[in-house]
């Protein structure tokens, strides 16, 4: 599969999203620079974290304007595959490829820290090759990352099974003490109707090598290179 990886002035998950990939991974990667048009062939485009544009306005209000993003956009409704991790998952619910969004914490503090996550469904290429009963241990930082939606749109998430992860305890259980944020029914990922564009504010990349001790994230990216 060939990934592709757009940078934004302001990323800085960019290169750790491609050493997963390529080095880790062994896939093609292209590096796509936000001013440009071309997605150069690629499969499956990944929109990585960090604070684009200075997360001035909002969060991947700006981004979303950005030259690329039309590709993007293209690429995404002809049912090809997209993924924004973070201020990524900030930009696919801006440009209205994910429906709610992503307010600030309940906290109103920054938060960087491992949480857990459970896969909320088997239907997606993200899912599928996870196990649901276990509680992946992956980290988070963001300022941002509390997920809405009216009621109405939470109950069709729920329904569609478009929900992709929850925040859970070390049990597996979605309880109020696991939800670092606030977000609503403990949502910390979703998909589109069609099941090709994720948007998950945990940052699976960051817990993808031996090295850093977590390896949890690393079935993440095998699941979509098994199932996409």
């Amino acid at each position: 599969m060939k990934f592709g990886v757009v940078t934004f002035p302001g990323s800085n998950c960019d290169e750790d999203m491609v050493y997963v990939l390529e080095t880790l991974l062994k896939q093609k990667v292209e590096r796509l620079w936000h001013k440009d048009t071309d997605l150069k062939g690629v499969d499956f485009v990944v929109l990585p974290g960090g604070f684009s544009y200075g997360d001035y306005l909002r969060s991947g209000a700006i981004a979303k304007l950005s030259p690329i993003m039309t590709s993007v956009i293209e690429h995404a409704k002809a049912g090809k595959y997209v993924m924004g991790i973070c201020n990524g998952f900030q930009i696919l619910t801006e440009s209205g490829l994910l429906e709610g969004a992503l307010l600030h914490n309940n906290t109103q503090k920054f938060i960087c820290k491992n949480v857990h996550l459970k896969p909320a469904n088997d239907t997606t290429g993200i899912t599928k090759g996870l196990d649901g009963n276990k509680s992946y241990k992956i980290p988070i930082a963001h300022g941002e990352g509390r997920f809405y939606a009216d009621d109405a749109t939470i109950q069709k998430l729920i329904d569609n099974k478009q929900i992709l992860f929850q925040y859970v305890d070390e049990k597996g259980e979605a309880t109020e003490e696991a939800n670092p944020n606030g977000s609503l029914h403990n949502i910390a990922g979703i998909c589109n109707e069609g099941r090709n564009v994720f948007g998950m504010m945990p940052h699976p990349e960051r817990a993808a090598d031996r090295d850093l001790a977590n390896e949890d994230g690393k079935a993440f990216f095998e699941s979509i290179l098994n199932y996409c």
